[in-house]
């Protein structure tokens, strides 16, 4: 193996199983100047080594894609709390057995969402069964946020056709880890949000966003924000569920204000169909 990534080195061996003897035997870890700096978590999470921090969230995640062949890739954004039918009518099922009207009514919504999860599986398995068919340098891979719901949806569909797909998840106060259709190699967990989008756009030939709160707006209007401004290339953006973007965005009321063009609202694309979605991106690169 390469020297530059001998994980069996002497002095790098000795650092770390310092450390983990520490965790083995819940002996508190006491600062020490005298430890080596890569292998020192007080000096590592200081407010000053912030830099460093987010080089390595930056650098990690490239290293391992570039490895692993995946230069391009189509991201899938949407809510982290759809579930797949059997599911969703499981709970339902155990909700009306306690007879408690707000379970009830929660259960039934998962149930009424719960075609946006089928849907987000079949658009990546759509988008993996072609790319496997193509050379290894023009294969589209499906990346997502990495956890459940629409994310888990995207990467099963991709999965089950075969493909690799990649997952880049957060760290949050609430436990959780990527799901289990992510490719075990390409499951990234970050600190900083801001790196985690950076790592979306870096390799992002095509975006799709799935109904979804927060996150998934912050992710599709800065994906938005930098087309417009030509920060970054055009790339197909694709709005799925036509009621929801609709109901949700009145994008036409940023004409008649003027706060964007008329020709803005050309950047993106709805659809309430996964074959259309796919289209939608293979006419914009010609494929």
């Amino acid at each position: 193996m390469d020297n530059t990534h001998n994980l069996n080195d002497r002095r790098i061996a000795d650092a770390w199983a310092q450390l983990q003897a520490h965790a083995d035997s819940g002996t508190p870890l006491q600062a020490d100047a005298y430890r080596l700096a890569f292998s020192d978590p007080e000096f590592l999470v200081r407010r000053e080594t912030r830099g460093i921090r987010l080089q390595l969230e930056m650098l990690k995640p490239d290293i391992e894609q570039q490895a692993q062949g995946i230069d391009n890739t189509v991201v899938v954004y949407g809510s982290a709390r759809f579930l797949p039918l059997d599911e969703a009518e499981a709970l339902l099922a155990a909700a009306e057995a306690t007879g408690d009207a707000d379970a009830v009514a929660a259960a039934r919504l998962k149930v009424k969402n719960a075609h946006y999860y089928e849907q987000a599986r079949i658009f990546a398995g759509l988008v993996a069964t072609d790319s496997l068919a193509r050379p290894r340098e023009e294969r589209l891979y499906i990346c997502t946020g990495g956890g459940p719901g629409i994310m888990e949806a995207a990467n099963r569909g991709a999965h089950e056709a075969g493909a690799l797909t990649v997952g880049l998840n957060i760290a949050l106060p609430h436990e959780q880890s990527g799901n289990r259709f992510i490719t075990p190699s390409l499951s990234f967990k970050f600190h900083y949000f801001a790196l985690r989008k950076m790592h979306f756009m870096m390799r992002a030939k095509a975006l799709v966003a799935f109904p979804g709160g927060f996150g998934t707006l912050d992710e599709l209007f800065e994906l938005l924000t930098l087309v417009q401004t030509k920060k970054s290339r055009q790339v197909p953006i694709v709005l799925f569920g036509r009621s929801f973007w609709s109901r949700l965005i009145h994008f036409d009321v940023l004409v008649e204000e003027g706060t964007i063009a008329a020709a803005d609202l050309k950047l993106f694309h709805l659809t309430d169909d996964p074959q259309d979605a796919w289209d939608y991106i293979q006419a914009f690169y010609r494929l």
